[in-house]
């Protein structure tokens, strides 16, 4: 199917290009979360119309993006789970614990922002974790784990 992105989309194009992406991904993702539209010829002229006012928004939002990532880069996230006496975690802390913690500190993160590389964080100690503010904006924070004994 034949899509124009009304947002940058990481691994598929910029704001205003039209792509070919298989139909389901289209039908099921991307138009319903107003990041593309089918690629007819009158939603072509209607997007050139508005090209300006995309634009001006998907840069405002990368602007805002870059604001918070100046504060949030280089923060440190207290966790304390319980655990063993050999360091690891009888859970695990999740992208929604971080979240969570970082909502605490006054910053409006979602889980699906939070990358973690290694997986969730299994074991005590400091955890070097990602946070994906914007397709364009990506901060490192630490996390680290304290373990408390039961």
């Amino acid at each position: 199917m034949q899509i124009i992105l009304l947002d940058k989309v990481v691994n598929l194009g910029n704001l205003g290009e039209v792509v070919k992406v298989k139909d389901g991904y289209a039908r099921n993702f991307l138009i319903p979360s107003g990041r593309a539209r089918r690629a007819t010829a009158l939603a072509i002229k209607e997007f050139e119309v508005k090209r300006a006012e995309l634009e001006k928004v998907a840069a405002a939002r990368l602007a805002e993006s870059q604001a918070q990532g100046e504060k949030l880069g280089g923060t440190s996230v207290k966790l304390t789970q319980k655990a063993g006496v050999d360091g690891r975690l009888f859970g695990s802390v999740t992208n929604l614990d971080i979240a969570h913690e970082l909502a605490k500190l006054g910053f409006v993160v979602t889980k699906a922002q939070i990358r973690m590389p290694v997986g969730h964080l299994k074991t005590v100690g400091d955890h070097a974790v990602s946070v994906a503010l914007h397709t364009d904006v990506t901060v490192d924070i630490t996390v680290t784990v304290y373990g408390e004994t039961a």
